[in-house]
């Protein structure tokens, strides 16, 4: 099993920045995709980046493209958020999975419980 522990979530104004963590543990040796979905009130849980396992490569879905940077270092993924605005606003998930270039959320098979941010206008 892989455990996920996201961090950094919180309340900022629009325009400002967050680092989200997100610490993974357990048998990882299977897990090629690591990434980031959101979830807001009312709506569907949305891919909001991934980064490769074992190297830089990196995808964005184009609502973020610009803004955020996925990055990771040994067991530890992290997003940074900058110029947020209120739509950002959601629950921040982070994410695993077995499958090469993993995009949709089905294709994630370990999650995080989840992180609150809120971006106020």
């Amino acid at each position: 099993q892989v455990q996920l522990v996201e961090s950094g979530g919180g309340l900022v104004q629009a325009g400002g920045s967050l680092r989200l963590s997100c610490a993974i543990s357990g048998r990882t040796l299977n897990i090629y995709t690591v990434g980031w979905f959101r979830q807001a009130p009312g709506k569907e849980r949305e891919f909001v980046a991934r980064i490769s396992w074992d190297g830089p490569v990196t995808y964005y879905s184009d609502s973020v493209k610009g803004r955020f940077t996925v990055s990771r270092d040994n067991a530890n993924q992290y997003l940074q958020m900058n110029s947020l605005t209120p739509e950002d606003t959601a629950v921040y998930y982070c994410a695993a999975s077995g499958l090469v270039n993993a995009l949709h959320r089905n294709h994630f098979e370990y999650w995080g419980q989840g992180t609150q941010v809120t971006v106020s206008s």
